[in-house]
This record gives structure tokens, sequence and C-alpha cells, in this order.
């Protein structure tokens, strides 16, 4: 496994893989690896020969300082989890490598619309520094193919919708979300938590479920739901920023046409924000 931080001499290896005729899958992470990034390598070296993992912790889709401040760096630790997966290349930019001229200074890409409802409007400028960065990450790599978990729903529909826009001749490839034999979603964040909050974050994952029975079941008086469901986390210790229930194509209400719907959930659990989703089958 060979680790890059220069992107010249990184590009210049890109290159020869790209004259050699190797295809390249991309997976871009913000590091603190763990068992959800694995999947993500092993699908990618499914669909390509080369697997490159980038780590870089990108302060533009940080809407909060300490948020961005407390984010785990295990560089070292990352880079012998990634060896272990067989990666063939990992990238490690400086932030002077990725904004040479500063944050405020450098050329942003926005998908306009929804990049702007729901968990956008709530963390404004999120999405916009997400797909600057891995817009930025795919002009360096040129991968064939990059790979995201549905655990960020929007997130990877906004990627779709951008390298749809742009014509980028990649091909996102979406894994489901790893999940804790107690149901929590895999994230970098959750080992901040403590033991009695990692004892009361599966309570986001089964209030979902919850509301997802209920609409399988023909209940479509969301406002309740979404009501009674803030309670259920409130009760368990957890205070809850977004729950949203949407066409899961349009991320507009659900109208008599929509087939499936999208449960978006995020809660904080201490300074900790957990996030989650799940698409609920509307057809009978």
């Amino acid at each position: 496994m060979e680790v890059y931080t220069d992107i010249y001499k990184f590009r210049k290896v890109i290159k020869q893989l790209k004259y050699q005729n190797r295809s390249i899958a991309l997976v871009p992470t913000m590091g603190n690896i763990h068992r959800a990034h694995f999947e993500l390598i092993r699908n990618g070296r499914k669909h390509a020969d080369i697997v490159i993992v980038s780590i870089f912790v990108n302060p533009m889709q940080f809407e909060r300082t300490d948020d961005f401040k407390n984010y785990p760096r295990t560089l070292e630790d990352d880079l012998k989890k990634l060896n272990s997966e067989k990666v063939n290349l990992v990238f490690t930019p400086t932030l002077h490598t990725i904004y040479p001229s500063g944050i405020d200074k450098h050329t942003f890409v926005k998908v306009p619309g929804i990049s702007d409802i729901l968990e956008g409007a709530l963390r404004p400028g999120h999405f916009l520094g997400v797909t600057t960065v891995v817009n930025k990450l795919f002009n360096i790599v040129q991968p064939d193919i990059a790979c995201f978990g549905q655990k960020d729903f929007q997130q990877l529909a906004i990627i779709q919708k951008m390298t749809t826009d742009l014509s980028m001749d990649i091909r996102i490839i979406s894994i489901p979300t790893v999940r804790e034999a107690n149901g929590l979603a895999i994230s970098s964040r959750n080992c901040l938590l403590t033991e009695t909050q990692t004892q009361c974050a599966p309570v986001l994952a089964n209030t979902m479920r919850w509301i997802a029975t209920l609409i399988r079941n023909g209940r479509n008086d969301y406002h309740s739901i979404i009501k009674n469901a803030n309670t259920k986390l409130q009760a368990n210790g957890l205070k809850p920023t977004e729950i949203f229930i949407c066409d899961a194509t349009t991320f507009q209400t659900i109208t008599k046409q929509t087939t499936k719907a999208v449960i978006l959930m995020s809660a904080f659990l201490g300074r900790i924000r957990l996030i989650d989703n799940q698409i609920v089958n509307l057809l009978n």
C-alpha cells in the first residue's frame, strides 16, 4: 500500500494506472476507519482493479467549529487498517493541498435545490462543502467508480445528481448502511459516545423502525407520527433535530404518486449528532 500527500506525485501514479488501463474505485473518507468503510472498500474491489481511499477532514462541510476540532483523527491506526484490507493507494492531502488559497477564496460546487432543503436547511453550507471536496477528489483521482454509504441518504442523492449534471464519467455505487448488532448505524463519531450514551444511541434506529411500521400499516398522519417520535427520543435522552418523512426520489411531500418514502432522522446525544434513514415501500 502506498500513501501520498502531495497531489502532483499522486497524479503521476494515477496517470500510470490509466495508461495501464487499470480501473479505479475511489472511497472518499474523513478517516477514523471502521467496519462500514471496509464494506465500501470491498465493494470497490468487486468493481475495479485498484482501490484508492482518501482521508481528509473537510472543514468546509462543518457548520460548527467545535465539531470540526473534535472530529476523531486516527491516521496511523487508519493506515494499518487500510493496509490489512489490501487497499492499493491512500491519499491524505493537507488542508493547503485541497484549499491552497484558503476556503473563503476557493471555487465551490453547489447542487441547487436539493442541497438547500431538509438537512441542507438545518445545516447551511454543509452540502456545498461536501460537493466541493468530492468534486475536487474526483478531478484528482479520475475514478471509474466511487463508493458511498446510504447512511448519508440525502448526501448520496446530491452526489449522484452532481455527477450526472456535470457529465462525469463516474459510476456512483451506493452501499447499504452498516449497523451494530443493536441497530445503531456505524459512524466515525460513535467512538466519541460515553458508555451510557452508547446504550441510549440505538433508540434512534428503534424509533425509525417504529415509524416505518406505522407507514407500512397505512398511517399517513405524518405530522402526528413525527410528534410522537420526538417524544420517544426525548424520553430516552436524545435531542431530536430532524425527522422528515418525504418522497425518497424527489425529497418533496409524499403524494399519491409516491412509491417509496424515506424517513430521515437526526438527534443529538450529548454533543454528538447521530443520523439515520430508512426507505419505506408504499406499494401494497
